[in-house]
């Protein structure tokens, strides 16, 4: 777990953080347990710096249905009159941890960057809610999102969703989801560092194995929390891999990390995409861990990989003008 085996491939900002890992967490996350992790990820969360007209929050109602329950969620409004569009925000954690609070300057910065409307969703965390708890509240604030645009002030067809970590895992298996069941797609789908699959077999796996904060190993363990121990048929919903064809869905803004078990995994369902017919931008960001993108009062990495999502999504909301 030593930060020294990443010096001369991790950036200096990211080798820093990684020195204070070490000192904190001088053995694998997941050794912790799920009480440890928890209170090991309850950290203060980063100053709110960038102002948006306003933040509210809100709880909401599924449609009558089975596995539906009340889901909470954060509303950013841009200061500016005019709205492009929407993003439904996915926080990452390993299924198990993450909270509105955690990617509350990240969604400020979107909101402002992109000159729309931002909703942050609170999903069920595993194991007390394990797959498909999450993915079921993802869906009930889309459809929530889409049903109230008008009220929000943004055109329904300009919807996009994104995530990060295990937000971007549930954001590609909310595209899924979607066409499936018939519903227009997304106008984009934002996954950075997506889990999207359960083989952990493709190189990264090996060569960042220990790598800072997500080990394989912690990895593997936050899976297991979301699916259970013995989940061996799994369908594409929770394993977009496994999805028989990955047509039609929304084009995607795809990022990944360089130091990171699941760069392959996430660089490999961008291929996917692109040889399904998907438009697809892929940007992998060196000398940084898993983790990366919401710690934009950190890394200067970190701002320039959310200016470039949000440069897709403000191109996304202009071609998508008059649908």
């Amino acid at each position: 777990m030593s930060y020294t085996k990443w010096q001369g491939i991790l950036d200096s900002e990211a080798l820093v953080v990684a020195r204070q890992l070490d000192a904190v967490l001088p053995r694998p996350l997941y050794t912790l347990g799920l009480e440890g992790v928890r209170k090991f990820a309850a950290s203060p969360p980063p100053p709110r710096t960038t102002p948006v007209t306003s933040v509210e929050d809100r709880t909401i109602t599924p449609a009558p249905g089975p596995g539906g329950a009340s889901v909470k969620i954060r509303i950013y409004q841009p200061d500016s009159s005019f709205r492009a569009g929407a993003l439904l925000y996915i926080h990452g954690g390993g299924f198990t941890v993450g909270s509105l609070d955690g990617v509350d300057e990240l969604c400020r910065i979107i909101t402002k960057q992109s000159d729309c409307v931002v909703v942050s969703v609170d999903y069920r965390l595993a194991p007390e809610n394990p797959y498909p708890a999450a993915l079921n509240d993802v869906r009930t604030a889309y459809d929530w999102l889409r049903a109230n645009a008008d009220d929000l002030g943004f055109v329904p067809t300009k919807l996009a969703v994104g995530g990060d970590s295990a937000g971007g895992g549930l954001a590609a298996s909310l595209c899924l989801d979607l066409r499936n069941s018939g519903v227009a797609q997304p106008i984009m789908q934002l996954l950075v560092c997506p889990a999207v699959d359960d083989q952990f077999n493709r190189q990264s796996w090996t060569d960042f194995k220990d790598a800072p904060l997500l080990d394989a190993e912690t990895a593997k363990w936050f899976w297991t929390q979301y699916v259970g121990e013995s989940a061996s048929d799994l369908d594409e919903l929770a394993v977009p891999f496994k999805a028989r064809s990955l047509a039609g869905l929304a084009p995607a803004h795809v990022a990944t990390a360089e130091i990171d078990p699941l760069r392959d995994d996430g660089e490999a369902y961008a291929t996917a995409l692109s040889d399904a017919g998907v438009s697809v931008r892929l940007e992998r960001y060196s000398g940084v861990f898993h983790g990366f993108f919401t710690e934009v009062q950190t890394y200067a990495t970190s701002r320039r990989a959310v200016l470039d999502a949000c440069e897709s999504l403000r191109l996304a909301f202009r071609q998508g003008l008059g649908q």
